[in-house]
């Protein structure tokens, strides 16, 4: 009986044994073409056993890849792709720089800091009132999902003033509740419950006479 132990080392086991096997028949082959033809048809049987390869982009090039691996670095036939080095896979990926956000407000996110230059740039008016107004508000909702605690608004002024290196202020209104978007938002919500309000009472009136119409088609027969 062999064991795996005393088999060939599986470069990459994901595709098993049976494709490390036919790598090797295939470097074996004496001419250059018939090596190709049966890299080709190896690079099929490799899609067909792992089939999730093909949701992945340029799964082909990949596949390709493998197989040069496979046939550790030394295999001559025709690739639609360059084969890689053992210097190229060795290599590390360059570092990626993670972003930074100003010192203890990382909680509030990059988001907020891209609507704070967005307002910064903006001229000034409604606008940018209601701007800066809507960044309080979704910084103060950040705070507390974060902290897990209630937060006074001046604080959250007082942060916002610090993110924006004093160009945004908000320290003339006593609390977001007074602030221009707070009472729209308001006004607005008080719109929606009277339209519905209304609605109700409309189809509480065609209820109404639809039952009152019953009742008096029913008194005539």
């Amino acid at each position: 009986m062999e064991y795996n132990t005393q088999k060939t080392q599986l470069l990459l086991p994901e595709y098993g044994r049976i494709i490390q096997q036919l790598v090797e028949r295939c470097k074996e082959l004496p001419t250059k073409e018939e090596r190709s033809e049966m890299a080709m048809a190896i690079i099929d049987f490799m899609g067909q056993r792992n089939p999730h390869l093909r949701d992945e982009e340029n799964y082909k090039h990949k596949l390709w890849d493998h197989l040069y691996i496979l046939a550790d670095y030394n295999l001559d036939a025709d690739s639609p792709y360059p084969f890689p080095t053992r210097e190229d896979l060795a290599e590390k990926p360059q570092r990626m720089e993670y972003p930074k956000l100003q010192g203890d407000f990382k909680f509030y996110g990059k988001s907020i800091l891209q609507l704070i230059e967005k307002a910064i740039e903006l001229e000034p008016g409604d606008e940018k009132e209601a701007l800066i107004e809507v960044i309080a508000n979704n910084m103060k909702k950040s705070y507390n999902v974060y902290n897990k605690e209630h937060v006074t608004d001046d604080v959250i002024f007082r942060h916002l003033k610090e993110l924006s290196k004093n160009r945004l202020d908000l320290t003339n209104i006593e609390s977001l509740e007074k602030s221009k978007i707070y009472y729209a938002t308001a006004n607005r919500n008080n719109a929606n419950k009277n339209n519905n309000r209304n609605q109700g009472n409309s189809n509480t009136n065609v209820n109404k006479r639809r039952f009152t119409n019953n009742n008096n088609n029913k008194n005539r027969r």
